[in-house]
């Protein structure tokens, strides 16, 4: 027998654990880094590691640590064991599938790429944009804030979390004095890479949540792994 379907709440509840914990791309790497390391890391074998302040690396590790992926153990230095403490950070015995579950159905998803591929290009890619539109807006709406203005960068990290949650685990980047979403997963699986048209629906996910959550923006799809790049980048401009 398969795994069991997820109730709403319990879909709604890993996403928002998973979301918190990995939403940051620092923090995704940091775990697997002390998923590499059975022994434990510290917070300053961390900060070396990843060129960060301690403090940053504290923060991550004890994020990381609240989530349930991370424990915790005090050690003291010094051969008496009377020196100063340190906390050593270890994998939980939890194994975390990073590939975020997502609630979509493969057929379906087929089904809307057939389909599109029957359309003119224009118009099948204004349809894939306008429902991935209609939805972004609604995944904005359903984070309880959305009413509340927010800054242009704080509006794309929010995006990035809430693609994230959705499986594209996504974040926020400012790069050439661009703000840009890099998505390094695609929930679409092999569908989009049969039909690249349902990557609009991507395009349209941006600038509905966007739309809610800080106002109007133009997003141009300028990668995607449909078409064999490594990852999606869609570049925004509010």
């Amino acid at each position: 027998m398969g795994t069991p379907p997820l109730t709403a709440t319990d879909f709604s509840s890993a996403v928002t654990a998973i979301a918190a914990a990995f939403g940051d791309p620092t923090r995704r790497e940091i775990y697997l880094y002390a998923r590499s390391n059975p022994g434990g890391v510290t917070a300053a074998e961390v900060a070396d590691h990843f060129d960060l302040h301690p403090n940053v690396a504290r923060h991550h590790l004890d994020k990381l640590t609240g989530g349930g992926y991370l424990e915790v153990a005090v050690e003291r230095t010094g051969r008496s064991g009377a020196g100063r403490p340190s906390k050593r950070y270890r994998v939980t015995a939890t194994e975390v599938d990073l590939a975020i579950p997502v609630r979509h159905d493969d057929l379906l998803v087929m089904l809307l790429g057939r389909a599109l591929a029957l359309l003119p290009p224009d118009t099948a890619a204004a349809m894939a944009e306008d429902v991935g539109l209609e939805y972004g807006r609604l995944m904005a709406r359903s984070m309880g804030d959305a009413d509340h203005q927010r800054s242009f960068q704080a509006a794309m990290h929010a995006v990035a979390d809430a693609l994230t949650a959705h499986g594209f685990a996504a974040h926020a980047e400012k790069r050439n004095h661009e703000l840009r979403i890099v998505s390094e997963h695609c929930p679409f699986g092999d569908a989009v890479r049969e039909n690249p048209v349902i990557c609009a629906v991507d395009r349209g996910l941006v600038k509905g949540m966007l739309a809610e959550l800080y106002g109007d923006a133009t997003a141009e799809l300028d990668t995607t792994i449909a078409l064999g790049d490594d990852v999606c980048v869609t570049t925004v401009e509010a």
